[in-house]
């Protein structure tokens, strides 16, 4: 059996925690249906309005009674806001990455809130946990989205285990049973599984978004540099190719999501046209592995399927005997 994952309060039934994939990948129909499986939900409230996020949260706990909590990248220049809008809804626990926010710790302190950080060295590991991080996510180059390292997650988890007392949560490459086996035989007390969600009947993201998934190929798998400051990743489509070729599409109208941007393109309205249809000029995030996804399931399905493939995976050889 997969063991339960606790971090202080929260107390999980499986140790999976989605993750929170922005901008309106990871709605609250997807993490309600992840909670109500026993494992951890998260909406992501990057791109999104305070309003926004308030009424994501509000559904998500209408839909569900699990583990609700919320990512939101410390790069958006509403990070306070909705952060703080998301501790007022009562959430279960903040998750912050791309960039490191100090303040954070001290709101969870005041509401008595978790707070997970994304790290990606044993040095920041440390200082959040210094800090008053509950946990740390410890995210390899395998994932999808912005990165903080070209280091595998199972390097990471080589350095950052041990050096903490608080539980490490591995992210990126994370596909099946088997990756979570590996995962916690490497130390993690638990996993982030973002991309193996998105091609699930509860993400909200267009049927093409997902189809993207089912019909590139390994290589498909691409770098890009965002106007945060970070590479990211994604997959290979014509948006892709012309950052690769121009470096500088440069942004005809400014949003001013971020904190700090390049502006070399409007990363916002490149995610919101990719999850509306749009997948040839809008930017798809994923994880370096999403070509192992092979059909579109229901969240109760790949959660049945992570189970039996890890215990597969435990499961002693049968080993003959003497009568």
């Amino acid at each position: 059996m997969l063991p339960q994952l606790t971090i202080e309060s929260i107390k999980a039934k499986l140790p999976i925690i989605q993750g929170g994939m922005a901008v309106r990948v990871s709605t609250a129909t997807l993490a309600a249906a992840v909670a109500n499986e026993g494992g951890i939900g998260t909406i992501a409230g990057t791109g999104l309005t305070v309003q926004a996020l308030q009424e994501e949260i509000r559904k998500a706990r209408r839909l569900t009674a699990g583990i609700i909590g919320v990512n939101v990248l410390f790069a958006a220049a509403q990070f306070a806001q909705l952060v703080k809008a998301a501790m007022k809804e009562k959430v279960d626990f903040i998750v912050s990455g791309a960039g490191f926010s100090r303040d954070i710790f001290t709101w969870g302190k005041e509401v008595n809130i978790p707070i997970l950080s994304m790290v990606s060295s044993a040095r920041v590991a440390k200082l959040a946990e210094k800090m008053g991080a509950a946990a740390v996510i410890a995210e390899g180059k395998e994932a999808g989205g912005h990165l903080g390292t070209d280091r595998s997650v199972y390097d990471l988890l080589k350095e950052i285990v041990g050096t903490v007392r608080i539980p490490v949560i591995a992210a990126g490459g994370i596909m099946d049973g088997h990756d979570i086996a590996r995962a916690l035989k490497a130390g993690a007390d638990g996993v982030q599984m973002a991309t193996r969600f998105v091609v699930s009947n509860e993400c909200e993201a267009s049927p093409k978004f997902k189809e993207l998934y089912l019909n590139s190929a390994p290589e498909d798998s691409v770098l890009i540099d965002s106007p945060v400051g970070l590479p990211g990743r994604a997959i290979r489509n014509a948006l892709t190719e012309r950052l690769q070729a121009e470096k500088n599409l440069g942004v005809q109208k400014c949003n001013s999501c971020l904190k700090h941007c390049s502006h070399s393109f409007c990363i916002l309205e490149a995610l919101e046209k990719a999850v509306d249809g749009d997948v040839e000029n809008g930017l798809v995030f994923s994880g370096e592995f999403f070509h192992r996804i092979k059909e579109i399931s229901p969240v109760k399905k790949i959660i049945t399927q992570l189970v039996e493939e890890y215990e597969r995976h435990i499961k002693p050889a049968n080993l003959p005997f003497a009568l």
